[in-house]
């Protein structure tokens, strides 16, 4: 399957025209993941796709990708500029474009404020169950092929920065509620609603820190070297 968000151009029958799925198309075929299938959209829209120039562009990323020139005429260049400035609410209406943001590479954090602990207690709270909770509800939403396609960029972009500091010092327990922080952070790329309050977490995330919980103390991590910059013992409540 192709990735989201793919498209197609004819450029020596229709010019400058680029065809693709719409977020009117796609919402009403959410049980079809076919909707960045190059195939799917040269039938839908009565394409010869042995002439067709196929492309792939990750919206979070800014990665274009050239699968195919089959057509005379070379259009990357348009079909790249073209793709770096459409409003995606128009292609995902859910799909929030914003900076992948990686916490360890913020200025470290040296004092937690009030506030944020209580997000850290917040967030404490609703922890549970949260991978199900943002797939299942994402999906419901948007199908497959865009939420693996977001999952999969934000995955690789922080997961191995952000696990592998801590990683060093901790694991277990540890490692899964870090790994659920990057899934609560994913579930903020999409304008939905969910079963829980994620935002304490991707509050805490977005100003440079991280929650673990090791079972018996959460703990905040900030800086490169992700120290622990706060700790709360629930067991002593």
């Amino acid at each position: 399957m192709c990735d989201f968000f793919s498209f197609v151009t004819e450029p020596e029958k229709h010019g400058g025209k680029r065809f693709y799925f719409d977020w009117n198309y796609r919402s009403s075929h959410l049980g079809d993941d076919n909707h960045d299938s190059h195939s799917s959209i040269c039938k839908h829209f009565r394409l010869d796709e042995d002439v067709c120039n196929k492309y792939e562009y990750n919206p979070l990323t800014k990665e274009f990708k050239i699968d195919q020139i089959n057509s005379q005429v070379d259009d990357r260049l348009q079909a790249e500029d073209w793709v770096n400035n459409v409003d995606f609410k128009r292609i995902v209406k859910p799909l929030i474009i914003k900076p992948i943001i990686i916490p360890f590479d913020l200025p470290k954090v040296e004092t937690v404020t009030e506030a944020q602990i209580e997000l850290l207690k917040q967030w404490a709270s609703v922890r549970d169950s949260v991978r199900g909770s943002v797939r299942d509800s994402v999906r419901d939403s948007v199908r497959d092929s865009i939420w693996v396609s977001v999952r999969d960029s934000i995955w690789v972009s922080v997961w191995v920065s952000v696990r592998g500091p801590v990683w060093v010092s901790v694991r277990g327990p540890v490692w899964v509620s870090v790994r659920d922080s990057v899934w609560v952070y994913i579930s903020s790329f999409f304008d939905i609603k969910y079963q829980y309050d994620f935002s304490p977490c991707v509050k805490l995330w977005e100003s440079g820190l991280v929650p673990s919980y090791d079972g018996k103390t959460w703990r905040l991590h900030s800086g490169q070297n992700a120290d622990v910059v706060y700790e709360w013992n629930v067991e002593v409540e």
